[in-house]
């Protein structure tokens, strides 16, 4: 053969070895996201064993009035939760992002232990607090007033709203934030000329701008409520008021009825994508642009008369949230008995040496929940980190499909979730009920796409010539990620890991479900301690979950700056 009958080189076809790893971490990201949904939908119709399909799952979970029933109560407690954070969020919000309200900075430190505290943690403070027959506020107000009945109930509707509501607003400030942080004073200068004062420019002009954070959060809140376990356990199970959440876990008493949990479970879908269609129906055809190319200038808002006023309304929430349910947490923990109130005799630290030497399963609690945590953050990273560099340098075809991925399990609730993977990697031939791994991935999977938005948003900010000039020098896109992309990521990562890290901490709805004898977390022993009425030894451990979540934020704080988890633009 000549020379030109042979073809070219550059038109030789050269085989990139790097596809077959991006791949590879595509299955990864089928396997825990796409085969859990599918099989929590194919379980639904399945006839119990797998043998053959049918509609009777359907028909047992919906055919008793108490099932039915606890779907509207679940329906019911969203809303009100979603409400009552809007109530507390969107005035802190605007006071500490627009205003010159004293103390704005200790309101936002307030806004983020609320966020960090678990909120069946708060929960029990609130038992505490308000319990009917023994809470700090009732006994105070029968020994001031000699009335006898309590003052207020936390085992009721009005007392579930109020604790989810206390750790779920954190959402809502941090979208409604961020939103006010890029209007410019323009608009409210005309509307100051025009006679308005500042409360009415806050609701007739800078808020209306920023309905879609506003609303986004709401949603966000709304669907959080909905998935959240702990603290329905808690009060809504001694308050009679059954929910989605403590239906499916009754669905997983022995015998275990997965099929019809599964098929409970799906309205759950429906209510996201109901709540997605109905975000994009309130929105559609209205303008919310607040930053053009013109700039505009960002000024404070002076209060007047009224800053301390709205001091009081923020410390309040900030009350409510952290500092009440803390003290009376903190009491009881070092107490031998926490009804028998604050006195020196009755101080101890008993209750630490239980949960951390006496007490087996607590004690290896701790060490799953930091290892399980700490694992499935640098897993999701990882992951997500790999996806956002496959779709933004477009290195397939269908990128935008695999960021839909990373983000959908934001917008699944996690018991669903969770359920999805027991009907995926219970059965054989993985049998991985019980393990390590299945809460690992599980927690991956649930926090996903806060991995994706951090890795997504640094890629996004590198530009690709970085990497070709590490490749016109020799080096592979494999040398170019790890030389280049990498180490510009550094900070962005950590402060990622830290952001996956809490919440998988304090995992309980997912965590419920999939844990065996030998891979209990805290928020599980937790819920244990508190069935058998263990207020202090509960306390104590909840304290020991805070030390080591606060040791997290601070690392973030000193690695990537103060601002990493209430991100100012």
């Amino acid at each position: 053969m000549t020379d030109a009958a042979m073809p070219a080189p550059a038109a030789r076809r050269v085989f990139d070895w790097s596809m077959l790893l991006w791949l590879a971490l595509i299955a990864i990201l089928l396997f825990v996201v796409v085969n859990p949904l599918a099989r929590l939908v194919l379980s639904s119709f399945e006839v119990r064993d797998g043998a053959g399909y049918t509609f009777d799952n359907y028909l047992a979970a919906y055919g008793r009035p108490r099932y039915v029933q606890a779907l509207v109560n679940t329906l019911v407690m969203g809303a009100g939760v979603a409400a009552l954070s809007a109530v507390f969020a969107v005035p802190l919000a605007w006071a500490c992002s627009r205003t010159d309200m004293p103390g704005r900075n200790l309101i936002r430190l307030g806004v983020l232990a609320a966020f960090i505290m678990p909120p069946y943690l708060g929960a029990v403070g609130w038992i505490l607090l308000a319990g009917p027959n023994a809470g700090w506020i009732n006994r105070a107000w029968v020994a001031v007033t000699g009335a006898g009945e309590p003052l207020v109930n936390v085992f009721t509707l009005g007392g579930l709203i109020l604790i989810m509501a206390c750790n779920l607003f954190f959402f809502i400030f941090v979208f409604t934030t961020s939103a006010l942080e890029l209007v410019s004073s323009e608009m409210e200068d005309a509307a100051n000329v025009l006679g308005a004062g500042p409360l009415r420019t806050a609701f007739s002009i800078t808020l209306p701008l920023v309905y879609p954070a506003i609303i986004g959060g709401v949603i966000v809140v709304f669907l959080q409520s909905l998935a959240l376990f702990g603290v329905p356990a808690l009060i809504a199970i001694p308050a009679r008021y059954p929910v989605v959440t403590t239906q499916l876990w009754q669905f997983f008493e022995h015998p275990v009825r997965v099929e019809v949990a599964a098929a409970y479970a799906i309205p759950l879908l429906l209510v996201t994508m109901g709540m997605l269609a109905l975000q994009r129906l309130i929105l559609r055809r209205k303008g919310f642009v607040t930053v053009t190319g013109k700039g505009g200038e960002r000024r404070i808002v002076a209060l007047g008369r009224w800053r301390w006023p709205m001091l009081g309304y923020a410390a309040f929430v900030c009350a409510l949230s952290v500092v009440m349910p803390m003290i009376v947490l903190v009491q009881a923990a070092f107490a031998k008995a926490w009804g028998r109130g604050f006195s020196f005799d009755n101080l101890t630290l008993a209750n630490f040496k239980y949960v951390l030497v006496d007490n087996v399963s607590a004690r290896q609690s701790i060490w799953n929940t930091v290892w399980y945590s700490a694992t499935a953050a640098f897993l999701a990273i990882a992951l997500a980190l790999a996806i956002a560099y496959i779709v933004h340098r477009k290195l397939v075809r269908f990128g935008g499909a695999l960021a839909f991925l990373c983000m959908a399990p934001f917008v699944i609730p996690g018991i669903v979730l969770a359920i999805g993977f027991y009907a995926a990697y219970a059965p054989p031939p993985l049998l991985l009920y019980g393990t390590a791994t299945i809460l690992i991935l599980a927690f991956a999977t649930r926090l996903l796409p806060i991995a994706y938005g951090s890795a997504a948003a640094g890629v996004s900010s590198i530009h690709p010539e970085m990497e070709e000039a590490v490749r016109i020098l020799g080096g592979g896109r494999f040398t170019a990620i790890r030389r280049v992309v990498a180490p510009l990521l550094k900070r962005t990562l950590v402060g990622a890991w830290v952001l996956v890290f809490i919440p998988a901490s304090q995992e309980l709805s997912t965590a419920i479900f999939l844990t065996g004898p030998n891979t209990r977390v805290i928020s599980v022993v937790l819920l244990d301690l508190s069935e058998q009425g263990n207020l202090e030894q509960l306390a104590a451990l909840g304290g020991v979950l805070l030390v080591i979540t606060i040791g997290i934020v601070a690392l973030g704080f000193r690695v990537v700056g103060r601002d990493f988890m209430l991100r100012r633009t």
